[in-house]
């Protein structure tokens, strides 16, 4: 792997061990770092990706060495990666801010380095679509057509809560049993970032599909997704598997979207039907600002006038 150019090492330590005198070996160093996830106060599932991220900075460190600059310097390497998102390059150097402040914290490193670099400048500007309204009656009628199976029910919930919730993958995956009141048409969700569970008023269609997989499933209680798989049969399924149970039917209809694109869906028609109060649709989607839900205001502003955008060169061809 070639990097870019980095300042000139201070101590030249072969990796961020040597300052607490000792000689670990790369594993070791993963370990040790990942130990120190394991101590942080996140979510399991942030804790998975930090852990999964950091290898690419202590490698950079491995090769470059550690010195006062070489956050500074790791943030160059990866502005010359064109083959990273923006957004990707954030995660890599705010998982690697976390271990250096936390190593500082420790009494490990001497030095706050991470102080004073800034983080790539990213663009709020949504840069995948969402569902749109034809795809999204595809995709009903496919389902409407399915046979009454346990494995079609669940798809039948999944959909429901996707475009007809707006909830987030994760959201699906911490759904228990216990959290549905079906009778009042509630469920309570556990939001992004949240650490209580909030009620959410359920459409009668998610209430329908929700007590037919229930039904189907034979399930009254514990996790409201479980896998089926023999390796971890009755464990909560992950957002990985929701993606790939969703995906399989999109791929299907030849629909080339996320399944994050569904809460795209749920979020602009609750604008569009709004007229635009964002304060109102944000009790819905459970946006905790509203400067998101302005991007999604723009974008309906913006496709509804290019009819006039493109009227104004009526006429010009070349």
């Amino acid at each position: 792997m070639v990097y870019g150019k980095v300042s000139k090492t201070v101590n030249k330590p072969s990796d961020l061990a040597v300052k607490t005198g000792q000689s670990l070996s790369g594993a070791d160093l993963k370990v040790a770092a990942n130990k120190i996830f394991d101590l942080l106060d996140v979510s399991e599932i942030t804790r998975t990706d930090y852990k999964y991220r950091i290898p690419f900075f202590l490698d950079f460190i491995r090769k470059q060495g550690y010195h006062v600059n070489s956050f500074l310097d790791f943030k160059r390497y990866l502005a010359e990666r064109t083959d990273l998102s923006v957004a990707t390059k954030n995660k890599y150097l705010a998982t690697a801010k976390i271990l250096l402040k936390e190593l500082n914290r420790q009494g490990v490193l001497p030095t706050d380095i991470t102080q004073n670099v800034k983080t790539f400048t990213q663009s709020k500007k949504h840069k995948k679509e969402g569902l749109n309204d034809g795809e999204i009656s595809s995709l009903a009628e496919k389902i409407r057509q399915l046979p009454t199976t346990p494995q079609n029910a669940r798809l039948r919930a999944f959909v429901s809560l996707l475009a007809l919730q707006g909830l987030r993958q994760v959201e699906i995956t911490r759904l228990d049993v216990k959290d549905l009141d079906l009778v009042n048409k509630t469920a309570f969700i556990q939001g992004k970032g949240r650490d209580d569970k909030e009620p959410i008023s359920l459409h009668p269609e998610t209430v329908k599909a929700l007590k037919e997989y229930l039904k189907t499933n034979k399930i009254a209680d514990g996790p409201l997704f479980a896998s089926r798989s023999n390796n971890s049969k009755n464990r909560r399924l992950t957002t990985r598997s929701v993606r790939g149970i969703v995906k399989q039917i999109l791929k299907e209809l030849g629909i080339e979207k996320t399944t994050h694109g569904f809460r795209h869906f749920f979020t602009t028609t609750l604008i569009k039907t709004y007229k635009g109060d964002l304060l109102e649709v944000a009790q819905y989607t459970r946006h905790k600002g509203l400067e998101m839900l302005q991007v999604y205001n723009d974008n309906i502003k913006k496709e509804a006038d290019l009819p006039r955008f493109y009227k104004a060169f009526k006429g010009v061809s070349f």
